[in-house]
Order: structure tokens, then C-alpha cells, then sequence
């Protein structure tokens, strides 16, 4: 099995327990800006080869919950779109 179909296979039935509302803060949901800042930093950081061990598990950290949210939104987007038709 692959990452992605786990991972969806994990995400699905949290999926189901979305209702109207939820879905649509979850869809305007944005990260804010402090977090953006430090995940800009740690990239300029990973990409110059100088982040830390610890900045690197932090930064994978931030990463992986970024992941998260992304597939979350994706399938409250297709939630909403399923009760619109």
C-alpha cells in the first residue's frame, strides 16, 4: 500500500464527519503568518544546506501537518461541492 492511499484511507472517515460549516472554515483555513515565516526560513535554510538536525525535524514537522491540512481542504472542497449539485 502506498503512503498516499494510507493516508487517505486514514483521512476518509474523518472526512465523513464534516458538515456544511465545518467544511467551509476548513476550506478558508490559512496558516498564520508567523508559521509562514518559519517555514520560509527553514526552506531557505534546507535548501542553503545549512539547517540544524533540529530545525530539520521541525521543519519536516511543519511539513507533514502542512500535508495534512492540504488533503484535509481537498476533500472538504470536494464535500461542499458534492451538497451544491
Amino acid at each position: 500500500m502506498s503512503a498516499a492511499i494510507g493516508l487517505d484511507g486514514l483521512l476518509e472517515p474523518l472526512s465523513r464527519c464534516l458538515d456544511s460549516e465545518s467544511a467551509r472554515r476548513l476550506v478558508d483555513l490559512q496558516v498564520a503568518s508567523p508559521v509562514q515565516e518559519r517555514i520560509d526560513t527553514l526552506a531557505g535554510k534546507a535548501n542553503d544546506g545549512t539547517i540544524s538536525d533540529g530545525e530539520r525535524a521541525e521543519y519536516e514537522a511543519l511539513i507533514n501537518a502542512a500535508d495534512f491540512i492540504s488533503i484535509l481542504k481537498l476533500k472538504a472542497r470536494r464535500y461542499l461541492d458534492s451538497t451544491i449539485q
